[in-house]
């Protein structure tokens, strides 16, 4: 079955016979970009957007990816931080990340005669409230794993057959995720979630988020660490070393949740709040 998946990816690649992948650097866009790759050449260029959301490992990291497999890859610049709705961070901020994202790609690809767009959305995304896909659909951006009826699973366990190095990656989020709902979002709230995150991964935490909180007294850190993982940061005594380095970071407030990570700790996983969406520019067709 899985195999039967894999060979209806190609084949919806092939027949799309040119895209722009866009590319972040997680499982799913990592493995839909290599193989738009193996499928299509040239002729398949993966493009990932540089922002203050995105962490500098990470950008790293998908460039060297990309480089090791033979992957075109190109550096956009979006600009959803010049966009208010963006900063206010609604439930539906996403739209608008995803949004500027699309607005970027689409004069590239009609510059590089680029006949669509292509995003990693899955089939285990169907039924989460996923605001991105509404500006996908605006821009009639296409979807092949979830097409074909790839789960996340199923891309992991292809992603380790074709040996990518991301088959076990943790899952990520941007980190303007890190900021509650309702919040405002800042590039200064965003370099202090990522410092915060780079030591605790440094100190060989894999599912980790540090939640930034403003709180009238100054802003709060709640460091979510991965249920399996979470005894271990208090049997290394882990607290007073990680306390106090967040707090030179510019936290007044430190605290650890013993609930662990979950998903939208920070939204409870709700549409609350949100901005009425634009509609967008036509779609990036090329061809006949």
């Amino acid at each position: 079955m899985i195999d039967a998946k894999l060979q209806q990816l190609r084949d919806l690649l092939e027949s799309l016979g040119s895209c722009v992948v866009a590319y972040s650097g997680g499982v799913d866009s990592v493995f839909l970009a290599a193989v738009a790759h193996q499928v299509l050449g040239s002729r398949a260029l993966a493009a990932i957007a540089d922002s203050p959301s995105l962490p500098r490992r990470e950008l790293a990291e998908a460039l060297e990816i990309a480089r090791a497999h033979g992957i075109p890859v190109e550096v956009v610049t979006t600009a959803e931080f010049n966009d208010d709705r963006y900063l206010a961070n609604p439930g539906n901020r996403c739209y608008f990340c995803k949004h500027a994202l699309f607005t970027e790609l689409v004069p590239r690809a009609r510059a590089g005669d680029f006949a669509c767009i292509v995003y990693g959305e899955n089939a285990s995304d169907v039924g989460d409230h996923r605001p991105g896909a509404q500006a996908a659909s605006e821009f009639r951006v296409r979807a092949p794993l979830k097409e074909v009826g790839l789960t996340k699973a199923e891309i992991r366990e292809l992603s380790a057959h074709l040996g990518l190095p991301t088959a076990d990656k943790p899952q990520m989020a941007c980190l303007s995720s890190r900021i509650p709902t309702g919040e405002r979002v800042t590039p200064e709230k965003l370099r202090m979630v990522e410092e915060a995150e780079y030591l605790l991964r440094d100190l060989g935490f894999r599912d980790v988020r540090v939640r930034h909180h403003e709180l009238a007294s100054g802003h709060l850190a709640r460091i979510e660490i991965g249920p399996s993982e979470l005894a271990r940061f208090f049997v290394e005594n882990h607290s007073q070393g990680v306390s106090e380095r967040l707090r030179a970071l510019g936290y007044l407030h430190v605290t650890a949740d013993l609930a662990g990570y979950r998903r939208g700790s920070t939204n409870g996983q709700e549409a609350t709040a949100s901005i009425p969406f634009r509609r967008a520019a036509p779609p990036v067709r090329t061809g006949a």
